[in-house]
């Protein structure tokens, strides 16, 4: 067995793999996509292979993986293509608890990510439909409480913290840039606008069920055009399921293909935005009142995603915190200034 620790102890992944009955490890290697505060291992074993993964501190909530791992379960029973849950050996869940850390194995699902083809986005929005019908169906001892990206204090006061006068990353940088506290100040009323449309629309009254709310192309594998996994159930929580579907959209729509925010065009591709919108109405027909709502829906979404790295160290991943709210609200315009073309794409579709 060639041994890489990708994140893990020695003694930790030793003890650990010591809890599950997979076979014998043949070869260990790092996986390096999704969070790294979260490592994860691919494990080959005689058995085949598997995917062990850490859990982040803050997400290791033993009642929240106790849900996430019941909501994949009955998706599972449902038919619905998951990775399936490997249980450790004497316990009564399928989460391990262990050297003060969370840990869970699936087997693991090779696959391709998603190609940008039209087949692919179409499969990505029938999914997304399948998983909210599934998911009606589902109860458990325990839910999260309503929460959506939509009208959230946190976002506004993220947004506050980086128009203010010492800026984001307090501690690690001077004052804040001009630019940047212009930027967060016009990005505050767009969100601000954007929440008040949604609100009138009476996003109050409207069902709230389980939702995925990390529907984006990186997460569902791919064989011949067929998603073969959905990935990534962290984010599970409970709001109407028109902001999946909003969130859905807008990241398989998106253009920024290009490595620095600050070349990214405004313009979102409303082909794909179609072929999403088509997938999806051939499982569910969301109601046209809330399909008002979806280009302010993206509005918020793409703030809200936006702003809470930035608020805490000035940056977005590796991307200057400046360019990246610069292209952020490039885009918030330009879906504000084309709602018309972009409602003429939604209601046709859906």
């Amino acid at each position: 067995m060639r041994k890489h620790d990708g994140g893990f102890s020695a003694d930790e992944l030793k003890g650990v793999l010591r809890q599950y009955s997979i076979g014998r490890v043949r070869h260990i290697e790092p996986l390096l996509a999704g969070n790294r505060a979260s490592p994860k291992l691919l494990i080959q074993t005689d058995r085949g292979p598997f995917l062990l993964k850490r859990r982040p501190h803050g997400k290791d909530d033993v009642l929240h993986v106790e849900f996430t791992h019941a909501v994949q379960q009955h998706l599972e029973r449902c038919g619905y293509p998951v990775a399936g849950l490997v249980p450790p050996r004497d316990a009564d869940g399928t989460a391990l608890h262990a050297f003060d850390r969370t840990y869970e194995m699936f087997h693991y699902v090779e696959g391709q990510r998603c190609d940008g083809s039209p087949a692919e986005v179409v499969e990505a929005g029938r999914k997304l439909a399948l998983f909210h019908r599934h998911m009606r169906s589902f109860q458990w001892r325990w839910s999260p409480a309503r929460q959506t990206y939509h009208d959230a204090g946190s976002v506004r006061g993220n947004l506050r913290t980086i128009r203010s006068e010492r800026g984001p990353g307090t501690g690690r940088q001077g004052p804040a840039d001009p630019r940047l506290r212009k930027t967060a100040e016009e990005l505050l009323i767009h969100y601000n606008r954007s929440s008040t449309a949604v609100n009138a629309l009476g996003f109050d009254t409207w069902p709230a069920q389980i939702v995925h709310a990390d529907w984006h192309p990186g997460n569902l594998l791919f064989v011949e055009h067929r998603a073969i996994c959905v990935l990534d159930f962290d984010s599970v929580k409970v709001a109407p399921p028109i902001t999946d579907l909003a969130n859905g959209v807008l990241q398989f729509s998106i253009v920024g293909v290009r490595p620095n925010p600050a070349d990214w065009p405004a313009y979102l591709d409303q082909a794909k935005m179609a072929y999403f919108l088509e997938g999806y109405r051939e499982v569910e027909t969301p109601p046209p009142p809330m399909l008002e709502a979806m280009c302010d829906l993206m509005i918020e979404i793409m703030i809200a995603e936006a702003v809470l790295p930035i608020a805490a160290t000035g940056y977005f991943g590796h991307h200057s915190g400046l360019e990246f709210l610069q292209m952020i609200h490039r885009k918030c315009d330009w879906i504000d200034q084309n709602r018309r073309t972009l409602m003429e794409v939604i209601v046709h579709s859906a």
